[in-house]
């Protein structure tokens, strides 16, 4: 998980990490990207997209299985940007 460090403040749209880098199963990202977890274009992906691997590694590793955890993910994200509008609105 060291490269999910080296990348976690980083919103920068064109840097892409190369799948080859990371360590997961290539047939693991392919079913994510069928999900509709992350997207690969050119054998890369966005730093945050990552994020959103390991977040639903952690999730399959309580038992939750990928379609359930990838709901769960989203509902996460939902909140998470639900909290950020409050707290924007809150700040005015």
């Amino acid at each position: 998980m060291s490269i999910i460090y080296r990348y976690r403040h980083d919103d920068e749209e064109d840097e892409r990490l190369p799948l080859r880098e990371l360590d997961i199963h290539p047939d693991l990202l392919q079913i994510l990207e069928e999900l509709g977890i992350i997207e690969i274009r050119e054998e890369t992906i966005l730093p945050r997209q990552l994020q959103r691997v390991y977040r639903l590694l952690r999730l399959k590793q309580t038992g939750v299985n990928l379609p359930g955890a990838a709901i769960i993910l989203d509902l996460l994200e939902r909140i998470e940007d639900l909290q950020s509008e409050i707290d924007r609105l809150s700040s005015h």
